[in-house]
């Protein structure tokens, strides 16, 4: 599995759609500061699923989408296409390419495809469990954040190592399953309170019945 090509439209600095292939074992991107090295990294983190626009260098997520210079209207939408070789199979789609992308609109409405099927956040989110691939995974490494994980506490390092491991998936699932099972508690706390009112129902009936008989 590898990444072979981004496209970008309309994300950040890129206002017409601009692919880049990654056709080499080692890719490099050169260029001077403000050239939009950076924003590369920013697109491929959104279309996998960054949901903080912070973490996009940003105030707001719509800030992703082209704002417009002296010489350009501002755009309507951004969208990112990620083209991911799976000749391994490594992940759990039976393709040997698959294609994620991301849209977003000024209203900030957002959608997501699998292979341009839409889909859902958690569907992409899923697909890359336990890969080293994701928007927080440890393939994507910032300036400055092996000085972080250096001074980061024992609790802060475990997601990556539980990431390394392959457990998050099965861990993603255990709280899955917490919570169904939580929901399943609340509806059956709220049958079993339906219970007591009809059978509340049920003897002020017969009460009732029982009075009318006698007359």
């Amino acid at each position: 599995m590898r990444l072979k090509k981004i496209q970008i439209t309309g994300f950040k600095t890129f206002p017409e759609k601009t692919e880049f292939n990654f056709d080499q074992q080692i890719t490099v991107i050169i260029g001077p500061n403000g050239s939009g090295k950076s924003n590369i990294s920013d697109a491929i983190k959104w279309v996998l699923g960054e949901q903080s626009a912070k973490n996009l260098r940003g105030q707001h997520m719509n800030d992703v989408i082209f704002n417009g210079t002296t010489n350009r209207k501002p755009l309507s939408l951004a969208e990112v296409n990620l083209h991911i070789k799976n000749e391994d199979n490594a992940l759990p789609i039976e393709f040997p390419e698959i294609q994620i992308s991301r849209q977003i609109f000024r209203d900030g409405e957002g959608k997501y495809y699998i292979n341009k099927q839409k889909c859902r956040l958690k569907d992409i989110t899923n697909t890359f469990l336990d890969t080293g691939i994701g928007a927080r995974a440890y393939s994507i490494i910032e300036q400055g954040q092996i000085e972080k994980f250096i001074s980061a506490s024992s609790i802060e390092r475990r997601p990556f190592f539980e990431e390394a491991a392959g457990i998050m998936k099965y861990k993603n699932r255990k709280i899955e399953a917490m919570r169904d099972l939580e929901k399943l508690n609340d509806n059956l706390i709220r049958i079993e309170d339906r219970i007591l009112q009809l059978e509340s129902q049920t003897r002020s009936l017969k009460r009732q019945a029982a009075k009318a008989r006698r007359y």
